[in-house]
């Protein structure tokens, strides 16, 4: 089921977001925002993830 979400943005902001969603090739804002989401999620790490990875890093470092 959809639902319908609506926000405000100052007009310049909406200009220049009908601007890239037209030249991106978009069929709408809503298409752009599904394709925001969807590059947002994808590239979030959980914490736990972070943190293994800082102390890998903190590992390599200490090696040299």
């Amino acid at each position: 089921m959809r639902q319908i979400i609506s926000i405000s943005l100052p007009e310049d902001i909406i200009k220049k977001l009908k601007n890239r969603i037209k030249h991106s090739g978009f069929a709408s804002i809503s298409e752009y925002f599904k394709y925001l989401f969807e590059a947002d999620n994808n590239n979030t790490i959980s914490d736990k993830e972070l943190m293994a990875a800082i102390i890998e890093s903190r590992k390599e470092y200490k090696k040299g």
